[in-house]
């Protein structure tokens, strides 16, 4: 006599597992939104609705490179340092020369090539990727200081200032460029022979290898585009500032992990998605909204930002787990 399958909410479990790990995020995220919007009129403002777009728009385009490193098994500490390093270098090719184009080729060439270190240290010589972003944290914030001299550069160029501070109907320029970067990671991941080796070696790396994916140059790669998504970052942070500061960036590789982590992103590495990393960066932006609302003290935003972290990953354990 077969056993009767027990169902939740209509569903058999494996369809509710199933349900849930595709769309559990999306669900806690509408049941802020609701709550939110229920509590604090001003929440459901057009105008607080873009302030939050635009408070997350640079750590969402950190987030986009991140979870191409996290997904390939690794991580990447380094993003808060390439963000002072590339506020520096604009700092000093825009007063040098006042040619924005240069100054953002250059600094975004910067923090690419300080991906590629990155990517090139822990693929060849198989080193943690934890152990080598940290000591490349303390290098290239180190390089900021040096090259500024440990002073801030004030910027006086107006044309600048609008990277960060204009607005195309409305809607402020960071967050178009963060919808693009977005397009763009998600037909990398998603719809590319790159993608799914990304997949693959966080998956198993062993394996990945022995079916011909070019393990060195698809890890590397990760941390490339992880730096290039950091010099983009550092760009908007600098022209919202008006100068360039060495020592911006401290604590955001924090967001920009946990956003990845609350959007579904496993730390083992091989699972991962670009449309559940932009959830995890709006739930963290509406957890700091909504608390900025309600007059809750911000020592309470990162506690609940550790705990939200922790329950995703017990999330990601319970759900991955094997039956």
């Amino acid at each position: 006599m077969e056993k009767k399958e027990k169902k939740i909410l209509g569903m058999t479990q494996d369809e509710f597992r199933l349900f849930r790990k595709r769309y559990g995020i999306a669900m806690v995220m509408v049941a802020m939104i609701i709550i939110l919007s229920i509590v604090s009129p001003t929440f459901r403002t057009a105008g607080n609705v873009v302030s939050i777009a635009l408070q997350v728009s640079i750590n969402g385009i950190l987030a986009l490179g991140v979870v191409f490193v996290i997904t390939a098994g690794g991580i990447d500490l380094s993003i808060g340092s390439m963000l002072a390093l590339t506020s520096v270098i604009i700092g000093l090719v825009l007063n040098a020369t006042g040619s924005i184009p240069l100054a953002c080729i250059v600094s975004v060439a910067a923090t690419t090539f300080c991906g590629f270190v990155n990517g090139a240290l822990i693929a060849k010589f198989n080193m943690f990727p934890f152990v080598v972003t940290l000591s490349t944290q303390l290098v290239i914030r180190g390089l900021g200081y040096v090259l500024s001299g440990g002073y801030s550069m004030s910027l006086a160029n107006a044309d600048f200032k609008m990277i960060g501070a204009g607005k195309l109907a409305g809607i402020p320029y960071p967050v178009f460029i963060w919808l693009a970067v977005a397009v763009m990671a998600y037909l990398l991941m998603h719809w590319t022979k790159f993608g799914r080796y990304i997949y693959a070696v966080g998956g198993n790396i062993n394996a990945a290898e022995a079916s011909g994916v070019d393990v060195f140059w698809t890890r590397t790669k990760s941390f490339v585009i992880s730096g290039f998504c950091t010099g983009v970052a550092g760009i908007i942070m600098t022209s919202r500032i008006s100068a360039a500061q060495p020592n911006i960036g401290v604590g955001y590789e924090t967001d920009a992990i946990a956003a990845c982590v609350i959007g579904g992103t496993s730390f083992a590495g091989g699972i991962a998605t670009i449309p559940g990393t932009m959830i995890g960066i709006v739930i963290i932006g509406l957890i700091y909204n909504g608390m900025n609302l309600l007059g809750i003290s911000s020592y309470w935003q990162t506690i609940t930002k550790g705990l939200l972290i922790i329950g995703a990953v017990m999330l990601d354990m319970f759900t991955n787990k094997r039956k």
